[in-house]
């Protein structure tokens, strides 16, 4: 009977372990990837700390941050490439073909492309994604993909915290510029306490003046002239100034289902 008994138990726990290893299985197989190492670029540790972080910062700001890399494009420049992936496996965070930032990569040709859709192209246009690739494009020429990679998602989660039409290299948004103001701020509210926890001064220029002796003896006002010069303010249609560094040229798009994004190219 107890023999009986303990088979039954082995038969329950199996059944329970087996149980247990398929919703593992199944759970993880349903997981959102946003790391496609193609290129076998990264270790499979850089690789989950990448999705992991991607995914952090792709909640905090609704917009999914995706990272591509490739040694064969199939014939396709990489831009068409990008896109055709994006279509194709209808990336987004908030719906399939929604808000995305993505990061290519063609190993071939030692090509990077960034881009962004819906709110990625709304916070990312060509101008901020040009910041970003300048950033990178040294780590990406060392061969440290990892670095490079973080650098991309935690800069393009910084850039969509910064509201559009606004320059994030402006010196606002410093965070030196903005220690030294606070401690200029600090400074002056110190010094203004420790002025006001002394006397107050009752001596003025009249104290030791003489009213009844003291007059004006002479006042005098000599007009000479006015002069006013003028300058014509130049004009600046280009914030990014071409493509500059190591790019090649930049600007968006559309995909062929028919989704604009914004984009970056150069070489590296």
């Amino acid at each position: 009977m107890r023999r009986r008994f303990e088979g039954y138990a082995f038969i329950i726990l199996f059944i329970i372990l087996l149980t247990f290893s398929s919703s593992i299985v199944l759970a993880d197989s349903g997981r959102k990837h946003r790391i496609y190492d193609f290129a076998n670029l990264l270790t499979l540790e850089e690789v989950e700390k990448l999705e992991s972080m991607a995914q952090k910062y792709s909640t905090r700001r609704d917009t999914d941050f995706i990272i591509l890399t490739t040694n064969d494009t199939k014939g396709k420049d990489i831009v068409e490439y990008m896109e055709d992936f994006y279509d194709d496996k209808a990336l987004g965070y908030d719906k399939p073909h929604g808000n995305t930032a993505i990061l290519t990569i063609d190993m071939d040709n030692r090509d990077v492309y960034l881009a962004g859709f819906y709110k990625g192209e709304e916070y990312l246009d060509d101008y901020r994604l040009d910041l970003i690739r300048y950033k990178i494009t040294p780590d990406l020429s060392d061969g440290d993909f990892y670095k490079a990679f973080k650098g991309f998602i935690k800069t393009a989660y910084k850039y969509m915290g910064i509201r559009p039409g606004v320059d994030p290299n402006n010196i606002l948004f410093k965070s030196g510029f903005q220690i030294t103001i606070s401690l200029i701020v600090a400074g002056i509210v110190v010094g203004s306490m420790a002025y006001n926890t002394g006397g107050r001064v009752t001596v003025h220029d009249g104290t030791y003046r003489d009213f009844s002796n003291s007059r004006i003896l002479n006042r005098r006002d000599n007009y000479l002239r006015t002069s006013v010069t003028k300058h014509r303010r130049p004009s600046n249609n280009n914030r990014g100034g071409g493509s500059g560094g190591s790019g090649i040229s930049r600007g968006g798009g559309m995909t062929r289902g028919g989704h604009s994004h914004s984009g970056s190219r150069g070489k590296f």
